[in-house]
């Protein structure tokens, strides 16, 4: 099993989401708000606070987990969707995930997903 982490332009997310909705067998998708920045807006800090940073920053972050035979898939889904090709367009991690439980019934593993 694969996990993706994905940040992203907010205005973005709505072509992300359809496009990754046509991945058959796709689980579920976590979608956070976050606040971030990345090496172009750190040379900043020294003018400007944090603070004046990160209030026009605005990021999605995706959190899904799948199983390694849809990852591809959608790492491209989104990486597609994404692409504004001005700088900020995010970053995608893709990480091993040892195991997976499900709270509820207990299962494990990929039928947890």
């Amino acid at each position: 099993m694969k996990e993706i982490k994905a940040i992203i332009k907010p205005a973005t997310l709505e072509n992300v989401l359809v496009a990754l909705g046509h991945i058959e067998g796709l689980p579920g998708i976590t979608i956070s708000e976050v606040k971030g920045f990345g090496k172009t807006k750190k040379a900043i800090l020294k003018e400007k606070s944090l603070d004046e940073i990160l209030k026009h920053e605005n990021k999605i972050k995706l959190e899904i987990v799948v199983p390694d035979e849809l990852a591809e898939s959608a790492v491209k889904a989104i990486e597609e969707n994404a692409r504004t090709g001005s700088k900020g367009d995010g970053k995608i991690f893709l990480s091993e995930v040892l195991d997976v439980v499900k709270i509820r019934t207990g299962e494990r593993g990929r039928s947890a997903i």
